[in-house]
């Protein structure tokens, strides 16, 4: 590649948005709380200008946070622009960066003149008060306000939570009801309530106990509201109408006389609608280095489809020449079902696929003790390697050029640098080191390079992994075979019922969300690294008709985290002018 190609383009007012000249020897000691307060933030407005948008085309929440309205995005203008989707190899403790190397190469790619959004997530309260911490990026390469962005933000996750418990609200209401009844079997009501926080206590539970006028006792419990079928369906609804129709689409349950019952018959999808109507609109914020980014939806990939709504992705490529997007944890789960059921779903068509990976990481599936992975190793980072041979293939699978971004930590060493660099050109793979952590944009502009010349020599030819027709066990085999490297599937006797009430619901024609550990290429999180000859056990099949997909669950995979001996909420704290510390 030649460099002179590129024009970078330097902010008008670097004191205010770039701190890029800082080394990592400065930043050391600094959280991404206190390196986030350090950045003058631009009032939104400014933000939405560079979009193109005026101060009327956006809904303000405040200075520095906006709604965008469904009315902006235009799906011709959307097919013009180009599709970045950032993965990672199979997750472990020390963290991969996905996030803050999908900030670092819009940043890198708006230095290089190309008008790019990068388009995420919403954090969780689980994760931030539990173990993993924020979902704004690190560093330099981060998303803003922080602290607003991590707690409730525009409130969407909290709409969420309560057209979920709407409906729960409404079916044990049915139940009980002697004048308005459907005749529910309550033994076949699989619908929780959610909230967004862990807590395991909450897994499993009797409801309805008190006589009769507390309801009818029934077993249910908890799920995390990024698990709900209604934070799938916000994700994938083109519209408030779609969305609603989606909404009403919802499996209750059978009646006593085996009818089934859809949240339609419950005459409540309007008033779930309602409950969303401003959730259903994107969030835009801002970088570090003052460009656009959208954040809606959460959804986790290992339970559920793991990637921001379609309404966002097309809001981006709206207003864009690129648009850089996430997908949660490895390529085997959040890339699968970003190329599967998000791309099919929506008419999208990547152009190419950054896999993040770390030194420390590939050590760790190298066999390396998770705390000596500051030390070279130059052994276990070459047995590690596999695991992410095995990604990189994933993504060829789907006709994707993949390049590969190491995220590089200060404990990396040259040598082990060289052997992924060689690792790479021995593959023939395209391969960047990326310092976005502490450059930002700056840190990412060979990553930036190598998107753009994939993107501007046409060398991605996406095409999903199977055909949404095939039956429910191709769609599974297909995925567990090709994407996992397993052997074959096997079936418990609940999840061939399942099957079953599949077809006979005729609902064989959906995609398959295959809820999988992300700390292993299988559904055994202890095994690491690049296993082969191993059986996934599909436990059972949960229908999400209303998301329009079926999850199939494997291993021991719960859908309501719990929290660590010390969680992160015992560093989080305000004090009395409202200054927050401890978040990370």
């Amino acid at each position: 590649m030649n460099e002179n190609q590129y024009e970078i383009i330097v902010p008008k007012n670097p004191k205010n948005n770039l701190l890029t000249k800082k080394s990592e020897k400065q930043l050391k000691g600094m959280s991404d709380l206190e390196i986030a307060k350090q950045i003058k933030l631009k009032h939104i407005s400014n933000i939405a200008e560079k979009l193109n948008l005026n101060a009327d085309d956006i809904e303000m929440y405040g200075k520095y946070k906006a709604k965008l309205p469904h009315s902006i995005l235009d799906d011709e203008k959307a097919k013009q622009c180009n599709l970045i989707l950032v993965s990672a190899v199979s997750p472990t403790p020390a963290g991969e960066g996905k996030t803050t190397m999908s900030i670092g190469l819009s940043e890198g790619l708006n230095q290089l003149g190309k008008q790019t959004t990068v388009v995420l997530r919403e954090p969780s309260l689980g994760p931030v008060f539990g173990i993993k911490g924020g979902a704004t990026g690190g560093g330099y390469s981060q998303v803003l306000p922080m602290e607003d962005i991590n707690l409730h933000f525009t409130g969407d996750f909290s709409a969420i939570e309560k057209s979920h418990n709407l409906l729960a609200a409404i079916i044990d209401n049915n139940i009980q009801s002697k004048t308005n009844s459907l005749g529910i079997d309550a033994r076949t009501v699989k619908w929780k309530r959610v909230m967004d926080m862990n807590d395991r206590s909450l897994r499993n539970m009797v409801i309805g106990l008190g006589g009769t006028t507390s309801g009818v006792p029934r077993q249910t419990g908890f799920d995390i509201t990024a698990a709900s079928e209604i934070m799938a369906i916000l994700c994938l609804a083109k519209d408030l109408e779609d969305l609603k129709q989606r909404l009403g689409n919802i499996f209750v349950g059978y009646t006593l006389s085996r009818e089934p019952v859809y949240a339609r018959d419950l005459k409540v999808e309007g008033a779930m609608a309602a409950l969303l109507k401003d959730a259903v609109k994107p969030n835009l914020v801002q970088t570090i280095e003052g460009n656009p980014a959208i954040i809606h939806g959460g959804p986790f990939a290992n339970i559920a489809q793991g990637t921001n709504s379609v309404i966002a992705t097309k809001m981006g490529m709206t207003l864009s020449d690129y648009v850089v997007t996430e997908a949660g944890f490895g390529a085997d789960l959040g890339a699968e079902k970003f190329l599967d059921i998000k791309c099919q779903s929506a008419g999208l068509s990547p152009k190419a696929v950054v896999l993040t990976t770390t030194i420390r990481a590939l050590k760790y599936h190298g066999g390396a003790d998770l705390k000596n992975l500051t030390e070279e190793n130059t052994e276990a980072l070459k047995k590690g390697l596999p695991n992410l041979e095995k990604h990189l293939e994933n993504v060829q699978q789907f006709g994707i050029t993949p390049v590969i971004s190491i995220n590089r930590f200060v404990s990396d060493t040259d040598a082990e640098i060289e052997i992924i660099k060689e690792f790479a050109t021995s593959n023939k793979v395209r391969v960047a080191l990326a310092e976005v952590w502490a450059k930002g944009g700056e840190g990412a502009l060979e990553l930036a390079k190598h998107v753009i010349d994939i993107v501007e020599s046409n060398g991605s030819n996406f095409k999903p992994l199977y055909d949404w027709k095939s039956s429910v066990k191709e769609k599974i085999e297909t995925i567990a075979t090709k994407i996992y490297g397993a052997s074959g599937v096997e079936y418990s006797n609940l999840a061939n019922r399942n099957l079953r009430t599949i077809a006979n619901l005729g609902l064989e024609h959906l995609p398959v969300c295959i809820a999988k550990t992300q700390k292993s290429l299988s559904d055994n999180p202890k095994l690491l690294g690049r296993p082969e000859g191993f059986i996934i056990n599909v436990r059972e099949i949960e229908i999400a008709a209303g998301a329009g997909f079926l999850i199939p669950i494997t291993g021991d995979m719960m859908r309501m985290p719990g929290l660590p001996a010390h969680p992160a909420s015992e560093h989080i704290t305000i004090d009395n002018a409202g200054n927050i510390s401890g978040l990370f």
